[in-house]
């Protein structure tokens, strides 16, 4: 099972960066800012995040870009050692697999861009939404949710 959760943090971690690899060098989102893809629905645009969430606290400063990578190493490592000691359902471990490679893909940017590469702006039903994402910020969501859900394995009284 602990494999499980291995193939599903490299899937989320590979999908992540190959996304951005793609859409931000290859299609140059860096250099064009915006692309529509299906519009309003989805469209592409880029967003250097610095800081946390939506760019909370972002600081041009060095320490908080290793401060943050640290911090995601850090959980990450606390979300194998949980898992290892109370092992969870089957879709708990792909949760698991999933918050790991999402904070990996987006520390691996820090570490190379110096910030998050986030690109994905979904709007629906006439609101506008002026944030964007990127992949890894989906399967850091989806594993957590996964693991609210399926993270502890129901034991027999």
């Amino acid at each position: 099972m602990q494999r499980t959760m291995i193939y599903w943090a490299v899937g989320a971690l590979v999908f992540d960066q190959l996304s951005k690899l793609l859409v931000v060098f290859y299609l140059d989102l860096r250099t064009l800012l915006y692309l529509e893809v299906v519009p309003p629905f989805l469209n592409f645009a880029m967003a250097w995040n610095y800081g946390v969430n939506f760019g909370l606290f972002a600081s041009p400063h060095g320490v908080q870009r290793w401060l943050l990578v640290f911090i995601a190493l850090f959980i990450s490592g606390l979300v194998v050692v949980w898992i290892r000691r109370d092992p969870p359902s089957y879709l708990g471990y792909i949760g698991a697999g999933l918050l790991v490679g999402g904070a990996l893909g987006n520390a691996l940017d820090r570490v190379i861009y110096g910030a998050v590469a986030d690109f994905l702006n979904v709007s629906c039903c006439g609101i506008n939404n002026p944030f964007a994402f990127n992949f890894a910020d989906v399967a850091i969501f989806a594993g957590a949710l996964a693991l609210a859900f399926f993270g502890a394995e129901k034991k027999q009284a």
